[in-house]
């Protein structure tokens, strides 16, 4: 049978597995934001993935604290050069984007 402590190890154990699993589909969330978003500034994502950076609590709108994530990614406008980017995530919802500054794909001189 099971004692306290061979439970408080699985639930431990659940609550790991359950944070791994939402911060999965965060991350996928950011993606797809991502791709969308540099779609509409005519730019391209570069190695087809964000990358988690930071991670903290934060308070939204309605005063409930939710995990606030950062992802990187690298973009490009022409095909030659890389650019950095980053998503924020509130919980389970795009706060913004945030781009360095780069060429335009108009601005490629043919």
């Amino acid at each position: 049978m099971f004692d306290l402590g061979d439970l408080t190890a699985l639930f431990i154990f659940l609550g790991v597995l359950a944070y791994f699993w939402r911060a999965q589909g965060t991350r996928e969330l950011a993606l797809r934001a991502t791709r969308k978003h540099l779609k509409e500034q005519q730019l391209q994502l570069l190695d087809g993935n964000v990358a988690l950076r930071a991670l903290w609590c934060k308070r939204d709108a309605d005063g409930q604290i939710k995990l606030w994530r950062r992802y990187i990614f690298e973009f490009t406008a022409t095909g030659h050069e890389r650019y950095k980017g980053q998503v924020v995530t509130l919980g389970n919802h795009i706060e913004g984007f945030e781009l360095e500054p780069h060429r335009f794909p108009d601005d490629v001189i043919h």
